[in-house]
């Protein structure tokens, strides 16, 4: 594969806390880390995003009495699955892995920081309302196909996806670039969801072939 100046790799949240010996470890992340490593050799354009949350955020479930991680709450934008604190601004979970090749993303974008209110899309926080700015970035310097990998398919990638087909670009997702959480079949949903979206599923090995 040839990847143009129309063509951006975003790679979705490889940090510590998600991957193995992390709070929020989703299995296999660390598996992705040397094939995204190698998808950006074939990408003039990379970026990333990086969970960023406050220590009391309201999606952990220790800022709410009598919950446990992995229940589920409704907050004014909606229902919120809980989950056990991760990627605290500043904090050693939520760097990125060490081996991951940092070096040509062009653009780092933080969501979640927002304490009252999550941020799964790199695109709009969870009410569907607040802009992380990354639409406008794309579309200013001319992007039209974005290519995702990362952390996790079902929740951060799929909504990614979701809502960058929402702003009218193309989107491919890399699937055996990413790993998944899959809580109670939440990975089979998103990969309806991400096709029903418009978007392709594809390999790496696809794009390098």
């Amino acid at each position: 594969m040839n990847a143009g100046e129309h063509d951006f790799l975003l790679i979705v949240d490889v940090q510590n806390d998600f991957c193995a010996g992390g709070a929020l470890a989703v299995p296999g992340a660390n598996e992705i880390v040397p094939i995204i490593n190698r998808l950006m050799t074939f990408f003039p354009h990379t970026g990333l995003t990086q969970d960023w949350h406050p220590a009391d955020h309201y999606s952990f479930a220790s800022a709410h009495e009598e919950q446990d991680p992995f229940e589920t709450i409704d907050l004014p934008y909606g229902a919120q699955t809980l989950w056990p604190d991760h990627c605290v601004q500043g904090s050693a979970g939520a760097e990125f892995h060490s081996d991951l090749n940092t070096t040509p993303a062009e653009l780092v974008i933080r969501k979640g920081f927002r304490r009252e209110i999550d941020s799964y899309s790199a695109f709009l926080e969870n009410d569907h309302r607040t802009p992380t700015g990354l639409a406008g970035y794309l579309r200013e310097r001319g992007f039209r196909q974005i290519y995702l990998a990362g952390l996790a398919t079902d929740f951060c990638v799929r909504f990614s996806a979701e809502d960058a087909r929402r702003e009218g670009f193309r989107v491919t997702v890399i699937e055996d670039a990413c790993r998944a959480i899959d809580l109670e079949g939440s990975l089979a949903r998103a990969r309806t969801a991400i096709a029903d979206a418009g978007a392709v599923i594809v390999t790496a090995s696809d794009l390098s072939a």
